[in-house]
Protein backbone atom coordinates (compact mmCIF):
# COMPACT_ATOMS: atom_id res chain seq x y z
CA UNK A 1 0.00 0.00 0.00
CA UNK A 2 1.58 3.09 -0.83
CA UNK A 3 1.77 5.65 2.46
CA UNK A 4 1.88 9.34 2.58
CA UNK A 5 3.32 11.15 5.51
CA UNK A 6 3.31 14.68 6.40
CA UNK A 7 6.05 15.35 9.57
CA UNK A 8 7.47 18.25 11.36
CA UNK A 9 10.27 18.02 13.35
CA UNK A 10 10.54 19.99 16.73
CA UNK A 11 14.57 19.52 18.10
CA UNK A 12 15.21 20.06 21.91
CA UNK A 13 18.17 22.63 20.27
CA UNK A 14 18.47 26.56 20.42
CA UNK A 15 20.30 26.01 16.69
CA UNK A 16 17.12 23.65 15.71
CA UNK A 17 17.84 24.10 11.97
CA UNK A 18 20.78 22.20 11.39
CA UNK A 19 18.95 19.10 12.85
CA UNK A 20 16.18 19.96 10.38
CA UNK A 21 17.99 20.35 7.64
CA UNK A 22 19.79 16.89 8.41
CA UNK A 23 17.00 14.88 8.85
CA UNK A 24 15.31 16.18 5.56
CA UNK A 25 18.92 14.97 3.87
CA UNK A 26 17.97 11.95 5.16
CA UNK A 27 14.82 11.19 4.24
CA UNK A 28 16.55 12.48 0.46
CA UNK A 29 18.24 9.63 0.72
CA UNK A 30 16.31 7.29 0.80
CA UNK A 31 15.82 5.17 -2.61
CA UNK A 32 11.91 4.73 -3.25
CA UNK A 33 10.57 7.40 -1.46
CA UNK A 34 9.18 10.43 -2.93
CA UNK A 35 10.08 13.73 -0.67
CA UNK A 36 8.55 17.36 -0.63
CA UNK A 37 9.80 20.08 1.07
CA UNK A 38 7.96 22.73 2.41
CA UNK A 39 8.14 25.95 4.92
CA UNK A 40 6.79 23.76 8.02
CA UNK A 41 6.58 20.61 6.98
CA UNK A 42 7.91 17.55 4.80
CA UNK A 43 6.02 14.88 2.87
CA UNK A 44 7.04 11.52 2.05
CA UNK A 45 5.40 9.25 0.55
CA UNK A 46 6.85 5.62 -0.30
CA UNK A 47 5.29 2.17 0.31
CA UNK A 48 3.84 1.81 3.47
CA UNK A 49 7.09 -0.77 4.91
CA UNK A 50 9.59 1.65 3.53
CA UNK A 51 7.68 4.76 5.08
CA UNK A 52 7.67 3.22 9.04
CA UNK A 53 11.30 2.12 8.19
CA UNK A 54 12.41 5.43 7.55
CA UNK A 55 10.44 7.37 9.99
CA UNK A 56 12.05 4.66 12.90
CA UNK A 57 15.91 4.60 11.16
CA UNK A 58 15.23 8.69 10.34
CA UNK A 59 14.51 8.97 14.41
CA UNK A 60 16.61 6.82 15.59
CA UNK A 61 19.70 8.24 13.48
CA UNK A 62 18.17 11.92 14.44
CA UNK A 63 18.06 11.28 18.10
CA UNK A 64 21.81 9.80 18.11
CA UNK A 65 23.35 12.77 16.23
CA UNK A 66 21.12 15.68 17.41
CA UNK A 67 19.87 14.69 20.91
CA UNK A 68 16.33 14.81 22.35
CA UNK A 69 13.81 15.51 19.26
CA UNK A 70 10.04 15.48 18.47
CA UNK A 71 8.22 14.34 15.63
CA UNK A 72 5.18 15.08 14.58
CA UNK A 73 3.24 12.78 11.74
CA UNK A 74 0.31 12.65 9.80
CA UNK A 75 -0.48 9.43 7.99
CA UNK A 76 -2.49 9.48 4.63
CA UNK A 77 -2.66 6.19 3.40
CA UNK A 78 -3.49 5.13 0.06
CA UNK A 79 -2.59 8.62 -1.31
CA UNK A 80 0.82 9.62 -3.12
CA UNK A 81 2.59 12.47 -4.07
CA UNK A 82 2.25 13.54 -7.84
Amino acid sequence: MILTAELSLYPFNPDYIPPIKAFIAFLNGVDGLHVETHATCTIISGEDQLVFDTLRDGLRWCSEQHGKVVLVSKFLPGMALE
